[in-house]
């Protein structure tokens, strides 16, 4: 049994790239646990740490060499190994030779069903884990995800910041190496202002107290956030105020300090007027502030900055913040003024300079489109196509902003409030804020149907849109968020019960574009495309729900147009699932569908009972037309589970008829006809599901 020590790796840099440090500091983990694994080398568990000037990785318990192990390799075929006189040929000689033996006797033989063949097993001892890990470590480094690495220096290392030290720490002995040209050793830096020195570390465990007691760093990263998030909390409570803590900008503003300290700053109350987006975007895009809210939701004149030292003089921390961000806000304030001279319609000609995609025209053109379409929408739905109409043509007005243009994360929000100061009807100003949602996994959904109508019909546009010209996603490239958008979709037509068809709403974009500038020359495969790939978010949107996936397949393979059914009949199906008839029908249907596809004749949509030959027959017809008239009223309703529940009630005459009949009977007219029950059958189901699909 091998001895273990704990392992520290440390690269020490300038200061990383904030919003990529947590990635680069998962990658590298990954890259070395998967190596140590490939290697056999084992260990208890990795602990990782990343800071502004550092990645580092604990590894404890780590093996201190890899198992020894036999390898057992083959030669020539025993049949090609000796000749007739039973001596060994060249092969035999030659394989004994690269296996280190003296004679071909040494050599074993090995059997197997496609004959015998020459073998020798090699013990091959293992390697020290200490000879093994620097090119772990390059390894690590090389494959992290890096845009574009820079040189320093005079050497041609490479990597994302310029590289100052390296730690390989194997138990208390360091591992004689050069990584990106420094040579490894055991000390580590302190704090960039509070502790600039050289650290010793004698012991790899004791890594992070040494740096946190002596170096004033956390290097930590889950650590560091955490003081972070309460040390904001915690300063807002105290000013009787909510800080609201976005998950992104925590992370980034833990990325950029190794000594968080929260800070408290102010500014003037006069800048409120403007709408608290435009400031709440401002400090967080361009000074990583928190903002807090009052009691009442309402944002407060103040702002938390974390700094990065510890300073014996706060307040000019404080004071230092509070300059800087005054002319953000003015900037923010100014473009609140300009903006508002100029009503949002009277920028819409402008759209038509502005390139949406180059063989798709200008986002004047998609504005029409979209309003085309949401006209369609509304009118089916019965909702105020006036209003949707508007909306849509307004929709990308906003673009052309000094506001947006400076703050694009605005876009929608900023229409919503020059729409109001327009005089702009409520529902069309919050639609074309609304037009945009869900922008992210979890976000909110349209407020109401006329936002819920244009999202849908600017969404349906661009896919249709990239799709028509060949341009879908692809991998991980996706570039116009397809993906998000039909996964939008789904969720507002599912989740607000929109009762529109998806299908025919896509055949209306394709004749959108077939007949408004600029015309495509759109193939028919599109829409079925365009449709398949909505539907095949589907699974993506019950990820994190127990539905198996074949539930899922049962009900997506009937190709259902309105998705607002989708989530009923999908649990529907699950519920089905969990009834003692469920297996029997599934495996019925299944027979059922195989007969059926085999059948080379047209079925007929009526049965015949003066054709019916025995009671099997009879009393399967007898349920079905029972089932029809119960089931009837729950389809309607849209009552699948309860649906699906009544046709339980069919397994025993189906099981009956299975038993007790040829369904391919000599006789063309019975044939057809036991063919042509099995159909009305068959049919009754799919108008739910695809039971078929169900797997044992």
């Amino acid at each position: 049994m091998s001895n273990t020590n704990d392992l520290l790796i440390e690269i020490g840099t300038e200061e990383l790239p904030p919003k990529a440090l947590l990635k680069l500091s998962q990658a590298f983990e990954n890259s070395v646990a998967a190596d140590l694994k490939e290697a056999g080398l084992d260990y208890n568990e990795i602990k990782p740490f990343a800071a502004p000037r550092r990645l580092a990785l604990l590894i404890t318990d780590l093996a201190d060499k890899q198992p020894d192990r036999e390898i057992e390799r083959r030669g020539p075929a025993v049949a090609a190994a000796f000749d007739d006189e039973g001596k060994p040929t060249k092969a035999a000689q030659g394989f004994a030779r690269s296996c280190g033996v003296e004679s071909v006797e040494k050599l074993s033989k090995l059997e197997t069903d496609k004959g015998s063949w020459l073998a020798y097993t090699l013990e091959e001892k293992g390697q020290a884990a200490a000879e093994l890990i620097p090119d772990i470590v390059r390894n690590g480094l090389d494959k992290l995800p890096i845009p574009k690495r820079m040189r320093w220096g005079a050497g041609d290392a490479q990597f994302v910041r310029p590289v100052h030290w390296i730690v390989l720490l194997l138990g208390n002995t360091v591992i004689d190496t050069e990584i990106l040209g420094i040579k490894s050793g055991k000390e580590t830096w302190g704090h960039r202002f509070h502790n600039p020195t050289a650290m010793t570390i004698f012991d790899p465990a004791g890594y992070a107290d040494l740096l946190e007691s002596q170096g004033q760093v956390i290097a930590d990263f889950a650590q560091r956030r955490d003081v972070v998030r309460k040390a904001v909390t915690d300063i807002a409570k105290k000013s009787n105020g909510t800080a609201v803590i976005d998950e992104a900008l925590l992370d980034e503003v833990t990325a950029m300090v190794e000594w968080p300290v929260a800070v408290l700053g102010n500014f003037d109350d006069s800048f409120l007027d403007v709408p608290m987006e435009c400031l709440i975007s401002s400090m967080k895009g361009h000074q990583k502030y928190f903002h807090m809210l009052d009691s009442n939701g309402k944002l407060m004149p103040n702002f938390i900055t974390v700094s990065n030292i510890d300073s014996n003089n706060p307040d000019t921390v404080r004071k230092g913040n509070e300059r800087v961000i005054r002319p953000r806000l003015a900037d923010a304030e100014f473009f609140w003024q300009q903006d508002k001279k100029q009503r949002l319609d009277s920028r819409r000609d402008a759209l038509k300079k502005v390139v949406f995609q180059k063989k798709l025209g200008s986002v004047h053109d998609k504005s029409e489109r979209i309003a085309a379409l949401a006209n369609t929408i509304a009118t089916s739905l019965n909702a105020d196509s006036d209003a949707a109409i508007r909306a849509a043509q307004l929709c990308k007005c906003d673009l052309l902003c000094e506001m947006v243009y400076e703050f694009p994360d605005l876009q929608g929000i900023m229409g919503h409030y020059y729409a109001s100061a327009d005089g702009e009807a409520d529902n069309v100003a919050q639609a074309i804020e609304d037009h945009y949602r869900p922008r992210f996994a979890g976000d909110e959904l349209p407020a109401d149907v006329i936002g819920q109508t244009v999202s849908i019909a600017d969404k349906l546009d661009t896919l249709v849109g990239l799709y028509a010209i060949g341009q879908p996603p692809t991998g991980q490239k996706d570039p116009y968020a397809l993906r998000r958008a039909a996964l939008g979709i789904l969720r507002i037509c599912m989740e607000c019960k929109l009762d529109v068809n998806v299908h025919e709403l896509i055949t209306a974009a394709v004749n959108n574009y077939q007949s408004m500038a600029p015309k495509l020359d759109v193939a028919d495969n599109v829409v079925n495309d365009v449709f398949d790939f909505i539907l095949g978010r589907l699974a993506v949107y019950y990820s994190n729900q127990a539905f198996a996936g074949d539930e899922i397949d049962a009900v997506v393979s009937l190709r259902p147009g309105r998705f607002s059914e989708l989530d009923q009949r999908l649990r529907a199906v699950a519920a089905f699932r969990k009834l003692p008839e469920a297996a029997s029908l599934s495996a019925a249907n299944t027979r059922i569908t195989n007969i059926l596809k085999k059948s080379k004749q047209k079925i007929a949509d009526n049965v015949d009972t003066r054709l019916f030959e025995n009671d099997a027959e009879k009393n399967l017809y007898t349920a079905l037309q029972t089932s029809l008239s119960d089931v009837e009223p729950l389809l309607k309703a849209g009552d699948y589970t309860a649906a699906l529940t009544k046709l339980a009630s069919l397994r025993e005459p189906v099981d009956a008829f299975f038993d007790g009949v040829m369904v391919m009977a000599d006789d063309e007219k019975i044939r057809n006809n036991r063919l042509a029950l099995l159909n009305i059958l068959r049919k009754l189901f799919l108008r739910i599901a695809d039971l078929s699909r169900l797997q044992d």
